[in-house]
């Protein structure tokens, strides 16, 4: 087998799963994930042969998905709008993906605050505060740098908290 495949082979043996759990707390649906991680992973194989190995091949991947969901929900909010889908029913999609959902009530809540972020500050607020990110891996990932990413968590609990607060 060749170095470049068994690389690849390797990344997504080894980050299939956490990759998913960073999409799908984005998207919320598991049908968007699952459709978002192959265009991910068709990504990472075309640019494959321009990675040299500067950056972690986990910051690489991340940084490659990171964007691919921003894109999908940039057109996502594009085609709400177009339907004149609300931002409730989109919080609402995104906070209770499954009808099976078997989240406890604080649960429903707290995601469906986060739910509400722009898509950035949720991007920030899920790579810190559930995948539990440094701020430097965050800057690598999405070209941010470490105070804007400071402040934009920041913001983004301040938000989150009051989302809480005034939806208890």
């Amino acid at each position: 087998m060749p170095e470049q495949e068994r690389f690849f082979n390797d990344l997504v043996r080894q980050y299939s799963e956490p990759l998913y759990w960073h999409v799908r707390a984005m998207v919320g649906s598991h049908e968007d994930t699952d459709d978002l991680l192959q265009e991910i992973f068709i990504k990472a194989w075309n640019a494959l042969p321009r990675f040299r190995g500067d950056s972690d091949p986990f910051t690489w991947l991340w940084r490659i998905a990171t964007n691919e969901t921003i894109s999908f929900l940039r057109k996502a909010r594009v085609r709400a709008a177009l339907t004149f889908s609300t931002i409730d029913s989109q919080a609402e999609r995104i906070s209770d993906p499954s009808p099976y959902f078997d989240g406890d009530k604080a649960l429903r809540a707290l995601r469906k605050a986060i739910a509400t972020l722009p898509d950035k500050q949720r991007l920030v607020f899920t790579m810190r505060y559930y995948e539990e990110l440094s701020y430097e891996q965050i800057s690598e990932i999405t070209g941010t740098s470490v105070g804007a990413l400071k402040t934009s968590y920041h913001i983004a609990y301040e938000k989150v908290k009051e989302f809480l607060k005034t939806n208890d």
